[in-house]
């Protein structure tokens, strides 16, 4: 899903690097983030601050009230085409974001296979990448898959087998070197997908900051993330994503089939679920506009009510995005 209306741009561009004061790269006045702190470790609770177009109110409200009663919250919004930022709430605060990080595994999966490193390879699923979370591998009866096949399964479902498969075969150092050549440095798949995580063991399987998730975003769907034929490829494994649960859930879309153009709305949104973790990024492209998010909430999973606070504050989000994408574009 390229922006086929985007303006031309250097494909030397690192499109995840927001500048060190927190506004991005060719905003014209974005607003800036909160400077939360780094680091995925301990409790970090959001401060709420930051910028917001005033059709986010909405947002602002929704996501200051679960950051009062002591969520992690980080947000950002950018308009797909010219990088203006929409809504910056502690957009620089690096938060565990659960399976998420899997987009940039998917991105080196991608530049391997454009590059001839993978090709047509078929891996056997091995006892070593066992995970019983999310996937649909794990109950199929087929031992080995082509690597665009897991590559698929992993965009379509997030399935933790699958995951694992394909980080053993590529490797996390190039998964981290790719991740830096785009200038990313406060996101990155830190571990596996593990059933249980010990003392040993990294907190979680990711780690992001809404702030270059977004902008990572946007450079797929400008086909600047490596190259063109890359964006293309994470982009279509991402377009099957089935978990419509939170942010997306506002848009209306069919949750599995939703690739093809439907009420003018194009989408492809990315999730990451766990123990106190919701986190969302994500591309919505409307007749109006177009427009790049990610958000990221930490919190205490401590009762059914406040989960659900915490994805009625996402819903909220979804739809002041939706109507963003549908309204005429300001001036």
């Amino acid at each position: 899903m390229v922006e086929p209306d985007a303006p031309n741009s250097s494909r030397r561009r690192r499109p995840g690097r927001p500048s060190d004061d927190g506004t991005t790269a060719g905003s014209g006045g974005a607003a800036r983030s909160g400077g939360g702190r780094a680091g995925g470790g301990g409790r970090s609770r959001g401060k709420h601050r930051g910028g917001a177009d005033e059709r986010f109110t909405a947002t602002t409200e929704a996501l200051g009230a679960i950051a009062v009663d002591g969520a992690g919250v980080s947000a950002s919004i950018i308009d797909t085409s010219t990088g203006r930022a929409l809504l910056a709430i502690d957009d620089r605060l690096v938060q565990p974001v659960a399976s998420l990080g899997r987009v940039l595994l998917l991105i080196e999966v991608a530049a391997q296979l454009e590059d001839g490193r993978l090709h047509g390879d078929r891996l056997q699923r091995m006892a070593r990448d066992t995970a019983t979370g999310a996937g649909l591998w794990q109950f199929l009866q087929e031992p080995t898959m082509q690597v665009s096949d897991l590559a698929t399964l992993v965009g379509a479902t997030a399935d933790a087998w699958a995951t694992n498969a394909l980080l053993t075969t590529v490797g996390m150092d190039a998964v981290r070197s790719r991740a830096e050549s785009l200038g990313i440095e406060r996101t990155a798949l830190i571990d596996r997908v593990r059933d249980r995580r010990g003392p040993d063991d990294a907190p979680d399987v990711s780690v992001a900051a809404a702030g270059e998730l977004s902008w990572l975003f946007r450079g797929l769907a400008l086909g600047e993330v490596v190259d063109e034929a890359v964006s293309n490829r994470v982009l279509g494994w991402l377009s099957l994503a089935a978990d419509l649960s939170l942010v997306a859930g506002s848009f209306g879309l069919d949750p599995l089939a939703h690739r093809a153009l439907d009420h003018g709305l194009q989408s492809v949104a990315v999730t990451g679920s766990g123990p106190g973790v919701r986190a969302e990024a994500g591309v919505l492209r409307g007749p109006a506009s177009s427009v790049c998010y990610a958000v990221t909430i930490r919190f205490e999973d401590d009762s059914l009510q406040r989960r659900l606070a915490v994805v009625d504050a996402l819903r909220t989000l979804g739809t002041e995005v939706l109507e963003v994408v549908h309204a005429p574009a300001e001036r």
